[in-house]
């Protein structure tokens, strides 16, 4: 069946044989989906769990943290703290636009490929966290959008 979905402006196909819809063609620079079990397979991705530690604080730790205090991303987009675990949220903030990138497998040449540490934007605690990869996972898409 094909209908047309909100504000594309281009045909979408429902899912077939348990298959997911995947987009076909070109509208506008956007690709369209096609379905069946293909487009299943090829939606899938490859995301790491991330572990971020506080690898060093070299001025007057403020906010509470100390070192090897850690969060982990895992799932994709789920934020786990170690029981009775707090993280600074300015600490986090600095953190968080680097996340996406390091869950991928990045070109070797690629800068953040190699880089892994952050610092916290306050002057005065010198904080510094280290981004790890943990696990490597396979996702589909559609379980995340």
């Amino acid at each position: 069946m094909v209908s047309e979905p909100k504000g594309r402006g281009a045909p979408w196909t429902e899912e077939q044989e348990g298959g997911m819809g995947r987009w076909v063609g070109s509208d506008e620079g956007r690709e369209h989906l096609e379905s069946g079990p293909e487009a299943s397979e090829q939606n899938n991705m490859e995301l790491y769990d991330l572990r971020v530690t506080v690898d060093s604080i070299g001025g007057r730790p403020v906010c509470g943290l100390a070192v090897g205090d850690y969060f982990e991303v895992t799932d994709s987009s789920r934020l786990r703290l170690p029981p009775g675990g707090h993280f600074c949220m300015y600490a986090l903030a600095a953190v968080l636009p680097l996340l996406p990138a390091k869950q991928r497998q990045l070109p070797e040449a690629d800068w953040l490929e190699h880089d892994c540490l952050v610092a916290c934007p306050d002057p005065e605690e010198r904080l510094v966290m280290r981004i790890t990869r943990t696990v490597r996972r396979t996702m589909r898409a559609s379980d995340l959008t």
